[in-house]
């Protein structure tokens, strides 16, 4: 009897001690929610590379409160109401501390409610539409609002490019086109330029020429195209088919090989504004290409860039809350100030929009280059 309790005893020890080293090694579980197919697919695998190179190395550094940082990944396949079912899952099965995603503010704005909900902190690390914070206050991102970049867009058409008629088009149906579009329609106005025409497409149209020719009647200076790339290649093919010479102007929605890879040289001669510049020497973001083309084999995007920001800058919050607790650390996200990320110098301002700079590029054949920075507003 007595050498079975004994047994029983050291039993018990070694099972305690197993499950205090199973508790001490538990990992620091975070969502992510991104398109890896469907419509915007290359937006949402390159943000989720950025994301798992930023998770490798901060492990590789000891994790984050002594615990390794593990991901659960979903592909809401670029749909609306698969990244809320995404993140309820997250939520619900996968308790997760905390959500990274979504590139497109269509999805981010479908699944920011449900975080909302349940006090889940969200950091998207693209969605500029400025609905997307507005959702509540566990809601943030490590981007630029369209606010800014269709601002600051218009101002370069204006004040460098010397546009004083430009028309409009872009996609009904996409709460970042619209956005981009009625800023910069505003912000444009407003500088004494005139909006000669405003065309509408549909996400996933292939046929353009109706609209355009309605544009080239009106002889206008430039084209302000804020949508995605998967439409603005052709759009710029068409375009030039017609006889459009003009410049055509978009947003950080352009940033991806497809650009140039459907629109060929009809993209050439074409601004974008983006979160960052692959040709910028910075030490910072030159380091960061390298480490990404030795995982990935090529140049990483600027959602690329974003996903590994937001990564780090998640990880950074966690570390400051001290605690996997959900509320602070949401707090310490709030609390967010000069973080040094790839994409620039980032400060949470009180909406929970980060204040950075942005940068404008230039399609030069078939490549996009670095043309100018504009600091934050």
């Amino acid at each position: 009897m007595k050498k079975l309790l004994r047994i029983l005893f050291i039993f018990s020890i070694c099972f305690f001690a197993m499950e205090c080293k199973k508790s001490s090694q538990e990992d620091v579980v975070i969502g992510v929610f991104t398109s890896l197919t469907g419509q915007t697919a290359t937006f949402g695998q390159s943000m989720n590379n950025g994301i798992q190179l930023a998770v490798e190395e901060i492990n590789a550094d000891g994790g984050v409160l002594d615990k390794p940082v593990r991901t659960i990944v979903e592909d809401n396949q670029s749909k609306s109401e698969e990244a809320k079912t995404s993140v309820i899952k997250l939520i619900q099965k996968d308790n997760v501390v905390a959500l990274l995603g979504e590139v497109a503010s269509a999805r981010s704005l479908a699944a920011a409610p449900v975080a909302q909900k349940n006090k889940v902190p969200m950091l998207t690390p693209a969605s500029t539409n400025p609905q997307v914070t507005k959702v509540g206050n566990y809601i943030f991102r490590s981007c630029f609002v369209d606010d800014y970049q269709g601002a600051a867009m218009a101002r370069f058409a204006y004040n460098d490019l010397g546009l004083r008629k430009v028309a409009i088009f872009y996609d009904a149906k996409n709460d970042y086109s619209v956005g981009l579009f009625e800023v910069f329609k505003k912000s444009f106005e407003g500088l004494g330029g005139k909006i000669v025409i405003e065309q509408s497409y549909f996400e996933g149209d292939i046929e353009f020429r109706a609209p355009l020719t309605a544009m080239k009647a009106l002889n206008p200076d430039g084209i302000y195209i804020p949508g995605y790339y998967t439409e603005v290649g052709l759009i710029a093919r068409q375009a030039r088919e017609l006889g459009i010479t003009v410049p055509l102007l978009g947003g950080d929605g352009w940033d991806s090989p497809k650009t140039i890879e459907i629109g060929g040289s009809a993209v050439s001669g074409s601004y974008f504004s983006n979160h960052y510049a692959a040709d910028d020497p910075t030490p910072k973001v030159q380091n960061f290409i390298k480490k990404y083309q030795e995982k990935y084999g090529q140049v990483p995007d600027a959602m690329a860039v974003l996903g590994y920001d937001a990564a780090y800058m998640l990880a950074d919050a966690i570390k400051r809350a001290g605690s996997v607790d959900r509320e602070k650390i949401r707090k310490a996200l709030a609390e967010t100030k000069n973080f040094d990320g790839v994409s620039g110098n980032i400060t949470m301002d009180e909406n929970r929009n980060a204040s950075k700079s942005i940068v404008i590029l230039k399609v030069n054949g078939k490549e996009v280059k670095f043309h100018k920075r504009l600091p934050p507003a």
